[in-house]
């Protein structure tokens, strides 16, 4: 059961970092296939609440779409295979401009405010419509929420 149910609140911060650098690799569909990557999946027991999820460039990144997936699919997870048009739906998508790297100026982070409660061990997914360049180039993303 759920730690705090009444209103329910998070037991515990849950900060997922995605660990490789996203977009090098182009997934144009929008319907929930194809090679989506992992940015958060909520706790196997209670579920878990997403605040947001930020995108920060890495490199100089080409302008592209950053897409954002609900997946209803628990257990283990094989991207492109596991998220199905049936289980996979995007939930938001944001533009992005052209990056050039620089040590003088911030570059823009890009955040997607989801604030939304999830179901034990299902996860959000994320894709890019477009490579955002050669490998090492692309998009640090972090998800920010908490764990029931």
């Amino acid at each position: 059961m759920a730690a705090n149910i009444n209103p329910i609140y998070g037991r515990a911060p849950d900060v997922q970092v995605s660990g490789a650098i996203q977009g090098p690799t182009a997934v144009t569909a929008q319907d929930g296939t194809g090679t989506l990557q992992i940015v958060f999946t909520a706790d196997a027991t209670e579920g878990g609440f997403v605040d947001s999820v930020v995108c920060k460039a890495v490199g100089s990144a080409a302008a592209t779409v950053i897409r954002l997936f609900y997946c209803t699919a628990p257990g283990a997870f094989t991207p492109g295979t596991t998220n199905t048009g049936a289980n996979t739906s995007m939930i938001d998508e944001i533009t992005t401009a052209a990056v050039t790297t620089s040590n003088t100026l911030a570059q823009t982070p890009y955040v997607f405010n989801v604030r939304r409660g999830l179901p034990a061990g299902t996860r959000l997914l994320i894709g890019f419509g477009t490579s955002t360049g050669a490998a090492g180039t692309g998009y640090a993303v972090t998800a920010f929420g908490s764990k029931y």
